[in-house]
């Protein structure tokens, strides 16, 4: 792409440098912890599905029971293994006895010959389960130049899976391209996943891994009546990280909300829990060539977006440090901003502009997610319309990737299909009729549009000197981020984290590195809208 505001690459190289060693800083800390729902991830890679007689997952009650005997420390691995090779069973069978009560805590304690051969065999048997499922993906998607571009996205969310597939192929028929299903209000709060297709929720549809399986099956129907791939999004945040990124890498899920930062700031969840969950959860992303999502857009709903702009940079640069520890590629890293200044902003639209492109020259390869406004959307739903149009123009002059739709009814109600249809077809108009506008305008030397974007890196990279200075963990209790306060040692879920024992074991940590490397994911190099894309 065509760069256009004249930034320092030595600062943008500073930038990195700095939000390198911020997340080194914070692996050096959670390297030697592991969480209960890591090791309910492993039970659940090992095969075990279902709940036991009182509807608890099976693999809660393994973790808890291994918890309670104070075998935890070695991982769960090693005492699924001992079952399994000292019975001869498989990993299903071996949480049954354990859910009846009939383990034998001394024997999981000495490690039975064989176990690690044991939980290897399975674990690779799951590894095999999503390198197919990424070929399949790879082999529907096909000839991916005909895509137009931004991807348009939508959600749906009416609380009942099979009312939710009405919704979504209903999209995907107006023209959408990605279609996210979102969750139950506060999902990201239960330390389980539930089980099952489940027909109420709150603000949305419970994330269960047969709620995936069906509307990914939905999902491919539509494609192929509309000769397309649409592709699949749901959330692996919260308690339940990697439990979650687990179930959408086995059913084949091609985008996930994933962001420590959202969980800490948003929904207050331990830092060292949930950095520590994010890490193995991205991982598995990362094998399973899942486009990850994060969380910066939301800065903007409690800071105001023109004065905090530069705290969704800093926090774009230090994610995707994140993100390369755990092996996902650039095209895999879908960073998240927002078009959320006040809409009577003097020169807002160039503020936005400035914003949306100078995310994209810093991150040139990868899928930008691009959230509409929400903040100031009032109910005048004409307003709100052009609003959107706005947001749309933008999107589609800066090349940005993933272009989450806008709902002229945005503060009313849960969107309606009649609404929907009305935001994808104002989308696409914009999008056909500025398809090459990009390529034709560029932006005048020293004026307003460097002028932020330079402001917004000169103030993004101090702010990332301050957090290398003080750690992210300081930073984050002092509120730096989006002005919300978390203590250290505090927030939901500390006592779901362990310090890993010696000989501590996971099967995956190896085989996720190891067990084959395929061609780079699925999304596209931003060159210019609609234009050229590549796999």
């Amino acid at each position: 792409m065509r760069e256009k505001l004249s930034l320092d690459s030595k600062k943008i190289d500073e930038a990195r440098a700095i939000a390198s060693s911020i997340a080194d800083g914070v692996y050096s800390t959670i390297s030697g912890y592991s969480t209960e729902t890591i090791e309910r991830t492993i039970v659940r890679m090992l095969g075990v599905d279902g709940i036991d007689d009182t509807g608890v997952p099976l693999p809660n009650v393994v973790v808890s029971w291994a918890k309670d005997q104070g075998l935890l420390g070695g991982g769960i691995a090693s005492i699924m293994g001992s079952l399994m090779a000292s019975k001869a069973i498989t990993p299903q069978r071996a949480a049954e006895i354990i859910s009846s009560g009939e383990a034998d805590s001394s024997q999981c304690a000495e490690e039975t010959p064989g176990w690690k051969e044991a939980v290897d065999r399975h674990a690779r048997e799951t590894v095999a389960k999503i390198v197919a499922n990424r070929e399949k993906r790879a082999s529907l998607i096909g000839d991916v130049a005909r895509e137009e571009t931004p991807y348009l996205y939508c959600i749906v969310a009416t609380g009942n899976i099979h009312e939710d597939v009405v919704q979504a192929q209903a999209a995907a028929y107006q023209g959408a391209q990605i279609i996210a299903v979102i969750r139950s209000t506060a999902q990201s709060l239960l330390d389980y996943v539930p089980h099952g297709a489940t027909t109420e929720g709150f603000g949305g549809t419970y994330a269960t891994r047969e709620n995936f399986r069906i509307m990914r099956k939905a999902l491919d129907e539509a494609g192929e009546k509309l000769g397309r791939y649409v592709r699949l999004v749901n959330y692996c945040s919260g308690l339940c990280m990697p439990e979650i990124a687990a179930m959408g890498a086995l059913e084949r899920l091609d985008m996930m909300l994933n962001d420590a930062l959202y969980g800490i700031i948003f929904r207050d969840i331990n830092m060292l829990r949930t950095f520590t969950d994010q890490h193995f959860s991205r991982r598995i992303n990362a094998f399973a060539n899942i486009v990850i999502n994060t969380g910066e857009d939301n800065y903007l709903t409690t800071a105001d977006a023109f004065d905090e702009a530069h705290t969704v940079l800093a926090s774009q640069f230090i994610n995707e440090q994140f993100a390369k520890r755990a092996g996902l590629a650039e095209e895999q890293m879908g960073l998240g901003h927002a078009f959320e200044m006040h809409p009577l902003l003097e020169n807002g639209f160039l503020f936005e502009v400035a914003q949306a492109q100078m995310a994209r020259e810093i991150f040139p390869r990868h899928p930008l997610k691009y959230m509409p406004p929400t903040k100031f959307m009032t109910g005048n739903i004409f307003r709100g319309h052009v609003q959107d149009a706005l947001f749309m123009q933008v999107s589609v002059l800066t090349g940005q990737t993933i272009h989450l739709l806008g709902m002229l009814t945005e503060a009313l109600h849960t969107p309606h299909i009649q609404d929907r249809f009305l935001s994808i077809e104002a989308a696409k108009y914009v999008r056909t009729n500025a398809l090459y506008m990009s390529e034709d305008l560029l932006f005048k030397e020293n004026g307003i549009m460097q002028g932020r974007a330079r402001e917004v890196l000169n103030k993004g990279l101090a702010l990332l000197r301050e957090v290398e200075g003080k750690g992210l963990f300081r930073t984050l209790e002092e509120g730096i981020f989006a002005g919300i306060k978390r203590p250290r040692d505090g927030g939901k879920g500390r006592d779901g984290v362990f310090e890993k024992g010696t000989g501590y074991y996971n099967p995956f940590d190896s085989l996720l590195e190891t067990f084959g490397k395929l061609p780079p994911p699925l999304f596209i190099e931003p060159v210019l809208a609609g234009k050229e894309v590549c796999q």
